[in-house]
């Protein structure tokens, strides 16, 4: 009797032992399980990302022997079978019956039609055809595809290696628990991390229907707790801020009586809750104090709901499936708060883990809920990941390594850590990590992740993060808005990309007519200005540019475009004595508490008339020592000059947050002065 199945060596696949036994086409052992392995790509016909719907499609994928990937034959008789899918218990079926060539083949449910039944026709070498019944065609992998994500097809019997499939009966009664999504490519291809490569640290990120947001941490940037949005997890816009103002009980914030250098936001939470059709930002500032921030809308208005005189730090927030919320928190000693019903106050709270001395500090909480399980997602800075597992929110929990010291996606970068976990519409998860790359700051990388016995296991390339990963399966024909291009504040406000350091003085700048910025502070310490205007730079090398009408600055005035951290550089227009002078300027230092240390020194300039001029700054950001700034300006809008020394960029973590370009006008005689930006372009390389 010919045979369905050559001897195969014992071979351990996920979640299963593959056995050497043999098979036939006329006695398929019909209460065994088979991986249908293809001939011409040596993939596993594959149910395409876990889904149990009919109609779902059928494709191929690198073998794992998930239950996605293993099928039984049902006797309809007349040596003809129903193959059934282990996942979802729905059968192989020739979408709308066609009698075509090329047509889908589809998961179904089980109504015993012919073209749901298929018979066995041997090949060579222990591969077996399946032939359906309505049609007399055969089950092909689409074009001889030898990707993951092939499609499977009907089409002519011709004998071709891509009909062809050997059955490998899987060993055991079990079902496969935890089943992996497949991650599935869709026509874009591949993506690259970073997926931003603007520094939005410390983030968390959620679903809301089919849209994607990402909150981070800015410190004494305001509106705080920026927003990002997309519709694909890869494409991502500037959407909103959770924080309009930093109204966090200290004037400091506001510039006056102090200053707020690295306080603030750090790492905050922000969720949906769906009873309330509500979302919740939850940040502690200062280690003492946590507020609380809620809308209707990412992109609507955001309002303070509470002070909470307990600090949640690095909290995590969890809407329970009963709609009770908890956040997760702490650093070292792990914490679990149990929130009112508004959530608004805390109902209780006690420690739930103690991260052991071998592991050193873990911080960063995110939790999450799935299946029976809850999940405290923790970082160990700046290199490690860990996550604890419970089946009560109380715990005890158990805790297991994601991740340490895995090789960056980014050249010169840090390792992957922190953020958080996210489910596609499909129910495939993702990690969006960040990748420490000063002097730019950290940056948002992306990467599957499978469960393995209900525990997250991220998808490497190579042993690493990969900088290339297929895009998600995410279906959608929404775009989003380009995070870099110009700017001419015609609006009445300003646009989600822009950040003031520290709160802006909002009686001394107007948009609508350009940008609008009078003097609102006498200093000779651009740290100690208030109203400047920061924007991310865009990675790994950016060049901003603005159109600056400085006709009526007043004597003593200085307006430009800086390089901003804690060692700062600028180019800009200085009024001296009725003249006006282009200067390039550096030497802007602070100490390791942030306190000024050098004013700046000017290293270039030279005198210029006609109201109007064009600043330049080219930023290299890539993670590294050595990286510069070049400073340049024109009075045409075209030719530009190159002014000064090139800046080198300060790549210390310290400050947390990385370069920005900054636009300023401050006084050092006299308020009274303004300029007009007309126009901000961010460009690449």
């Amino acid at each position: 009797m010919r045979r369905l199945l050559a001897i195969i060596s014992s071979l351990l696949l996920v979640g299963a032992f593959i056995t050497t036994q043999q098979a036939s086409a006329a006695t398929v052992d019909t209460n065994a399980w088979y991986v249908l392995i293809n001939r011409n790509s040596g993939k596993a016909l594959d149910v395409y990302n876990l889904s149990t719907a009919d109609g779902a499609r059928i494709t191929q994928w690198t073998r794992n022997n998930g239950n996605q990937q293993q099928w039984q034959f049902v006797d309809s008789g007349s040596g003809y079978y129903r193959v059934k899918s282990r996942l979802s218990g729905k059968v192989l079926d020739v979408s709308g019956v066609s009698t075509a060539n090329g047509a889908a083949v589809v998961q179904w449910s089980d109504t015993n039609g012919t073209n749901q039944q298929w018979r066995l026709a041997d090949s060579d070498s222990g591969y077996v055809r399946l032939i359906a019944r309505h049609s007399n065609k055969a089950l092909e992998v689409q074009s001889a595809s030898t990707a993951d994500g092939g499609n499977i097809v009907q089409y002519d019997d011709w004998g071709g290696a891509n009909q062809q499939w050997q059955f490998v009966p899987v060993g055991g009664s079990t079902p496969n628990p935890s089943p992996t999504p497949t991650p599935s490519p869709t026509p874009g291809g591949n993506y690259t991390n970073p997926v931003v490569w603007q520094d939005f640290a410390d983030g968390d990120i959620i679903r809301v229907g089919d849209a994607y947001y990402y909150s981070a941490s800015t410190m004494h940037y305001s509106p705080g707790a920026p927003i990002l949005r997309s519709y694909n997890l890869v494409d991502w816009e500037y959407a909103g801020h959770s924080v309009p103002r930093l109204d966090f009980d200290n004037n400091a914030y506001d510039l006056n009586g102090g200053r707020a250098y690295v306080k603030g936001i750090w790492a905050s939470t922000l969720n949906y809750r769906a009873s309330n059709s509500t979302y919740y930002w939850y940040g502690c500032t200062e280690f003492n104090r946590t507020y609380v921030y809620t809308a209707s809308a990412v992109d609507g208005t955001w309002t303070k709901r509470a002070r909470m005189n307990q600090c949640y730090y690095d909290a995590g927030l969890l809407i329970d499936t009963n709609d009770t919320m908890y956040v997760a928190y702490g650093n070292g000693t792990i914490s679990v708060a149990q929130l009112s019903a508004d959530g608004l106050s805390q109902v209780r709270a006690q420690q739930v883990f103690q991260t052991p001395s071998s592991v050193g500090t873990l911080e960063g909480a995110r939790f999450y809920k799935r299946g029976n399980y809850y999940y405290i997602w923790l970082t160990r800075p700046a290199n490690g990941q860990y996550v604890l597992r419970s089946t009560s929110p109380w715990g005890p929990y158990t805790m297991q390594q994601v991740l340490l010291n895995m090789p960056s996606p980014i050249s010169g970068g840090g390792t992957p850590h922190q953020g958080g976990l996210v489910q596609t519409q499909n129910g495939a998860w993702y990690y969006m990590s960040f990748v420490d790359a000063y002097p730019g700051g950290r940056v948002p990388a992306l990467a599957p992740i499978n469960w393995v016995n209900d525990w997250p296991v991220i998808q490497t390339v190579n042993g690493g993060w990969g900088v290339n990963y297929p895009k998600p399966n995410i279906q959608t024909n929404r775009t989003v808005a380009s995070m870099i291009g110009p700017d001419t504040f015609t609006g009445n406000s300003l646009g989600h990309r822009w950040e003031w350091n520290h709160n802006p003085d909002t009686s001394r700048f107007s948009t609508g007519n350009g940008l609008r910025l009078q003097t609102a502070t006498v200093t000779n310490d651009l740290y100690n200005a208030r109203n400047t205007l920061t924007h991310r730079i865009q990675g790994p090398t950016s060049t901003a540019t603005i159109e600056l009408d400085y006709s009526q600055m007043a004597n003593g005035d200085r307006a430009g475009l800086a390089m901003l951290r804690d060692q700062s550089a600028w180019i800009g227009v200085k009024r001296d004595n009725g003249a006006y002078r282009v200067a390039m300027t550096n030497g802007l230092t602070m100490n390791s508490s942030w306190a000024t240390t050098g004013t700046g020194s000017e290293q270039a300039g030279a005198n210029i008339s006609g109201g109007k001029i064009w600043l330049r700054v080219n930023a290299d950001i890539r993670p590294g020592s050595g990286r510069t700034a070049r400073f340049s300006y024109s009075t045409d809008g075209t030719n530009f000059t190159t002014l000064g020394p090139s800046f080198t960029l300060n790549n210390a973590w310290q400050f947390f947050m990385g370069y920005r370009f900054g636009i300023f006008n401050y006084a050092t005689s006299a308020l009274g002065g303004a300029v007009t930006v007309n126009r901000f372009d961010l460009t690449t390389p």
